[in-house]
């Protein structure tokens, strides 16, 4: 089984429904390690220590939060400053996290015809992904595909918001369980939902 490590930020949780909603769906399943990034560290004074001892710990590393300002919380950008050290992470005998994945799953205000040339984004939601992804990389390990929704502020009103957070679910057992089909998730851009039936599995069913 994968030793599975969910770092959750969101900066301002009373307002938040979707992030809110995938954590209530997915926070109860077994041997899957669950940070609240904000909660742990409200004055940014990351642990370098403590964190690296988390990573080294775990197999799979994935990160949950809405898009801000085409990136990520900024409490992410710390974490990162702060723990993916030299000669831990990357430099000189820095191959700590060789092997490990990284995950990101994301929500995405905007819809999904806005992130493309012809939408008002103007580039597709990986782009923005980008220095996340080289991150990863850098630090030799793979980028899986992330689990987006598209249209957050508006999913609860069409029950788009329980679909993807009982998926959320079904993604964090499934991978939790090494049933889940990375290989042919990296074929696709971002995944959605509705993939999850072909990628879990009958878990995708809620």
């Amino acid at each position: 089984m994968s030793r599975l490590l969910v770092y959750h930020a969101h900066p301002a949780p009373r307002h938040s429904r979707a992030n809110k909603a995938m954590a209530r769906a997915a926070r109860w399943i077994d041997g899957v390690t669950w940070v609240d990034l904000y909660q742990d560290y409200p004055r940014f004074d990351i642990d370098a220590d403590r964190e690296q001892a988390r990573l080294l710990d775990h197999d799979v590393i994935l990160f949950q939060f809405p898009l801000f300002w085409y990136s990520s919380p900024a409490i992410i950008k710390e974490w990162f400053d702060i723990t993916l050290e030299h000669g831990f992470a990357y430099g000189a005998g820095g191959t700590a996290l060789e092997g490990k994945q990284m995950m990101l799953a994301v929500t995405a205000a905007g819809a999904e015809d806005a992130y493309t040339a012809e939408g008002y984004q103007h580039f597709p939601l990986r782009t923005f992904l980008t220095p996340m992804e080289q991150t990863a990389r850098l630090c030799k390990m793979s980028f899986e595909t992330p689990y987006v929704l598209y249209g957050a502020l508006r999913a609860a009103e069409d029950h788009a918001l329980s679909d993807h957070a009982h998926g959320f679910a079904s993604l964090i057992q499934s991978i939790r369980e090494d049933t889940y089909d990375f290989e042919a998730a990296r074929q696709r851009e971002v995944v959605r939902a509705a993939d999850l039936t072909i990628l879990c599995g009958e878990r995708a069913d809620g």
